[in-house]
């Protein structure tokens, strides 16, 4: 998918649907520790941002948590024409120029410069190991 010159993104149509019935197309554009954005619903956001701030303020990884989330939090609605405004300091953060991967992840979407996403998975790929998966406690369980 393209950004326009403008930094407006087009969500695909069946997820404008989504996020239309679940948070009346009403979004949150922040940043994320990996260098892509992350796009939540707005009714998502309240509760993660609640949480964020329930960190204690003394520690020096919440703070650095809380300063990146929130920091770089922008609310955003789809436009008439599908579209989201990507600010251009989250653009620069992202490293995001003109093609881009909207990845839906759970509650969220990952937005990423559409070459370090292909990047990310070739290392994904490449690092995963069916045993070290069988062996994790957590993991072992999983059946897909």
């Amino acid at each position: 998918m393209n950004l326009d010159a403008k930094g407006r993104l087009a969500i695909p149509a069946r997820q404008r649907e989504r996020l239309a019935r679940l948070c009346d197309s009403k979004l949150v554009i922040t940043a994320d520790p990996q260098h892509c954005l992350l796009v939540y619903p707005d009714s998502t956001w309240t509760e993660i941002e609640r949480k964020l701030m329930s960190l204690p303020s003394f520690d020096q990884q919440s703070r650095a948590l809380q300063r990146l989330l929130i920091g770089y939090a922008n609310e955003v609605e789809i436009d008439s024409q599908g579209r989201v405004m990507v600010t251009s300091e989250q653009r620069d953060y992202a490293q995001l120029d003109k093609r881009a991967a909207l990845v839906g992840v759970g509650n969220k979407f990952e937005l990423w410069d559409e070459a370090a996403w292909r990047k990310t998975l070739e290392e994904a790929e490449a690092s995963f190991n069916m045993a070290s998966l069988a062996a994790n406690s957590e993991l072992g369980s999983l059946s897909i």
